[in-house]
């Protein structure tokens, strides 16, 4: 049974650009993509001594089921030049995949949360999820991406989208 999927894409080391273009191409492979933001530059939150990142969502029709997606996401992350052991948590990188929604689904396990559980407090993911999916609800909070991004503070991090 298919799914729709909304993943958190980001970028801020090499050719931040091409990182997206080519995770976007690869999630092709994993289903149907339905839906894909503008990009966004975004200023980091919590390492803020590093570059700033290029951020957008994407929404995925697909049949994997939540463990067998991530673990295609990390496939990706990897051959685009991720090394999750080496680098620092928050820190740098090439890519970083989330899945931020899955349908309608609440998953908690020790590898996996979702929905993403710091997404309602990042403007840099809840401006590009609202652009594509307004209208669709937090499965917990029972809140739009529209209002969840619209009760940010102001200083939830600068971002600025692209042309």
């Amino acid at each position: 049974m298919k799914k729709l999927v909304y993943i958190g894409l980001g970028s801020n080391v090499g050719d931040r650009a091409a990182n997206l273009e080519s995770a976007i191409a690869r999630l092709a492979a994993l289903g149907a993509v339905k839906a894909r933001s503008s990009v966004y530059e975004t200023e980091p939150m919590e390492v803020p001594a590093q570059p700033w990142f290029l951020n957008c969502a994407v929404a995925l029709e697909t049949d994997l089921m939540p463990k067998q997606l991530l673990a295609r996401l990390l496939d990706i992350e990897r051959s685009l030049g991720r090394k999750r052991s080496v680098a620092p948590p928050k820190g740098p990188r090439t890519l970083d995949l989330d899945i931020l929604l899955f349908g309608s689904s609440v998953v908690d396990t020790a590898g996996l949360t979702i929905p993403h559980p710091a997404m309602h407090l990042r403007r840099f993911v809840l401006e590009p999820l609202a652009e594509i999916a307004p209208d669709a609800r937090h499965p917990v909070f029972k809140r739009s991406m529209r209002e969840l991004r619209d009760a940010l503070p102001k200083e939830s991090g600068a971002v600025k989208k692209l042309p």
